[in-house]
């Protein structure tokens, strides 16, 4: 006798980038490894003329295209001179009190936005330590 046994696939992780210049509240529609990608790494400031991006990593469950719940962010501060190619990355920083600080409320809001108007569903099933990383002060 032969036994069927349904099995659920793995669920996927799903993941999503956005590029903010630090001032600016709209992402820049490359992504971190886009603009960064053929860079080579600064060992030294000096003479450097920098421009400051903040990277914003979500990641969560589903599939590339769709994603079901909302689990996790990360943000890191990232330097590029545009003129010689030349970048600096920041380690991935993931504590709550690190993203709100390094955040500012216009790109909390943009992020919140298009989290809830792009996958609403994965917006509600996420926790809530997840959506409060996104309020407002």
């Amino acid at each position: 006798m032969i036994r069927l046994v349904a099995t659920m696939p793995p669920a996927s992780m799903w993941k999503k980038n956005f590029l903010f210049r630090a001032a600016e509240s709209t992402p820049l529609t490359e992504s971190e490894n886009e603009l960064f990608h053929d860079t080579e790494p600064a060992l030294d400031s000096a003479g450097l003329v920098l421009d400051k991006f903040l990277s914003v990593w979500v990641q969560g469950e589903g599939t590339e295209e769709k994603p079901s719940i909302f689990t996790s962010l990360y943000v890191r501060t990232a330097m590029l001179d545009v003129k010689k190619h030349v970048s600096l990355l920041q380690p991935l920083q993931g504590r709550t009190h690190q993203i709100k600080q390094l955040l500012t409320q216009e790109q909390k809001q943009f992020l919140r936005q298009w989290l809830q108007v792009h996958a609403p569903q994965a917006w509600e099933s996420s926790d809530d330590h997840f959506r409060d990383l996104f309020e407002l002060a």
